[in-house]
């Protein structure tokens, strides 16, 4: 039997995965991998056949395996599989499927209906980027309080901008940081956050439960004007679920404090760009970090692109060289947890779309 997991997983999930708990015996995988995380789950599960159609063809120049478009017998075979996407057709071409690993941490881009009418176990890759997100955040932190964009085109004209940037700069130390989404991102920033000296709340789903690490308070998310007053700094690492899109539009921006900064290293739909762009143009913000925005790409007449007080970093955040280190481990744990009857980490609930 499965065991109990996160408060946002139903018992009608616990359910499904109870009814799935038979070993896996073939592993699909439709993302390009390094051949050496795959020849170590090879020597670990023996028991395992790993599929990862493309694998013929040798290794690239990094020593990727390229993943190409599985065949049909390896969709017919598979009862588990690793991607970065699955429509209604995969999963019907997938009748013996019973475990889905999603490569990233949001899961819009699957089929989450059809997930759940089949009600196959669908896991994400939450955690794996959270600490290089955490130091992209600061980073723009940092950049945007002590006027770095500013300073940088200056650099390019050959300007010593003295005077003017002593007025503008500012601290982190002392100032309070708001975190929208108290998972695995969230306590990373909320980490370092708290090293620099700023004090630390959150909004997450639901109000009333234990604090997470790293928090001094957390707001149940129909209270997001009440957290919001206080905030010198918003940091939003939300998913993108009919709950949360448009979340922070102009009602959302007039309940900050004049001179906030927010930051969007989630998804960007979560920002209403048109509330953002105004706040931003009526001084009532006083900056913006958007790894993320709506839509992606930005298109090239947002006036987002020629604000000073906004860095815009083209969804890379979840960059990082030791995706596959993480990556790996984690599948290879979720492997371990499936085989012996017990809950994988990071289960999604299909309802909630995360």
């Amino acid at each position: 039997m499965f065991l109990a997991v996160t408060e946002r997983i139903d018992v009608a999930v616990v359910e499904r995965m109870n009814e799935a708990s038979s070993p896996l015996r073939t592993i699909l995988i439709t993302m390009s991998i390094p051949e050496a995380t795959l020849a170590r789950f090879r020597i670990e599960f023996s028991g395992i056949r790993f599929i990862v159609p493309g694998e013929e063809a040798g290794v690239d120049a990094d020593g990727m395996i390229v993943a190409v478009p599985p065949r049909p017998d390896d969709l017919r075979d598979a009862d588990g599989l690793v991607g970065w996407s699955s429509d209604d057709a995969t999963l019907r071409a997938a009748p013996r499927l019973r475990w889905l690993h999603a490569s990233g941490a949001g899961v819009e881009r699957y089929d989450l209906t059809a997930v759940a009418a089949r009600g196959i176990m669908m896991t994400n890759s939450s955690g794996v980027s959270a600490p290089n997100m955490a130091e992209h955040v600061l980073g723009m932190m940092i950049a945007l309080a002590r006027r770095f964009p500013v300073l940088s085109a200056a650099q390019r004209n050959h300007e010593w901008r003295d005077d003017e940037t002593h007025d503008e700069v500012a601290e982190l130390q002392d100032q309070t940081v708001l975190i929208a989404g108290t998972g695995d991102i969230g306590q990373e920033v909320a980490k370092r956050a708290a090293a620099f000296g700023m004090r630390v709340s959150g909004v997450r789903r639901r109000g009333g439960l234990p604090l997470p690490p790293g928090f001094e308070s957390v707001f149940a998310i129909d209270a997001l004007a009440e957290a919001l007053a206080d905030a010198d700094h918003i940091v939003v690492t939300l998913p993108h679920t009919p709950e949360t899109r448009g979340l922070f539009d102009d009602a959302a921006f007039a309940a900050m404090k004049p001179g906030a900064v927010i930051y969007n290293v989630g998804r960007g739909p979560v920002i209403d760009s048109a509330a953002l762009i105004a706040a931003l143009q009526s001084g009532k913000l006083a900056g913006a970090g958007l790894d993320v925005t709506d839509p992606e790409p930005l298109p090239a007449d947002s006036p987002l692109w020629d604000m000073d007080n906004v860095l815009i970093t083209a969804h890379t955040s979840g960059a990082t060289p030791r995706y596959w280190e993480r990556q790996g481990e984690l599948i290879a744990e979720n492997i371990r947890r499936i085989q012996r009857g017990d809950a994988p980490r990071n289960l999604v609930d299909p309802a909630a779309g995360y």
